[in-house]
């Protein structure tokens, strides 16, 4: 559940929180933190999801929101991994609060570097598209840490390394087409020189 619930807390850490708080207070799901089911957590993260999810779909806003989310996204996924834990001896809970925290900073990094590669398309249909399937993830990913936590470290594991394979892959993309920019704007400055 920690590994699981971290990654989707790196990517979205309101909706995660959302989804785990409404199956434990009407799922019965006995899994999930009890501070996670309190009305006062479930309305923050609902109206922060809401302000995230407008924001999320606009180019460049949605990087800003990253970079402020940098602080609050791996925070999340280390209470919710401590929240779990619950009453492990205290080394368990500082490693399952490291895993959470571990795995929301590495899926929200992922996810801010998918963003600002996104962003320099001049379109914003990508941007829609990824925030609603990163949307669609979290919901699925926090749906399976419930139900059956072992597919969902599983699938947040994969979800992970090819978020990490794409992001490297079109990073090398894109530093290919700047430096062929490059070299195009200086070749027309040397062309308007002579």
């Amino acid at each position: 559940m920690v590994m699981a619930s971290g990654w989707a807390s790196g990517v979205n850490a309101y909706l995660c929180v959302v989804v785990l708080g409404l199956f434990g207070r009407f799922g019965g799901i006995e899994a999930v933190p009890e501070a996670l089911t309190r009305t006062d957590v479930l309305i923050v993260a609902g109206v922060l999801y809401a302000l995230e999810f407008i924001t999320d779909k606009i180019p460049y806003v949605d990087s800003a929101w990253d970079t402020i989310s940098t602080l609050i996204r791996p925070t999340a996924g280390a209470v919710i991994g401590l929240l779990i834990a619950g009453d492990a001896s205290s080394l368990e809970q500082a490693v399952l609060a490291t895993t959470g925290g571990g795995a929301a900073l590495v899926s929200h990094l992922v996810k801010g570097g998918l963003r600002l590669i996104i962003n320099t398309s001049p379109e914003p249909v990508t941007n829609i598209g990824a925030s609603i399937g990163e949307d669609v993830a979290v919901a699925g990913v926090a749906t399976l840490t419930v139900v059956a936590p072992e597919v969902a470290a599983v699938v947040a594991g994969v979800l992970l390394v090819l978020g990490i394979v794409l992001l490297v892959l079109l990073w090398t993309r894109v530093r290919r087409g700047y430096r062929r920019f490059k070299a195009w704007r200086e070749r027309r400055a040397a062309i308007a020189l002579e």
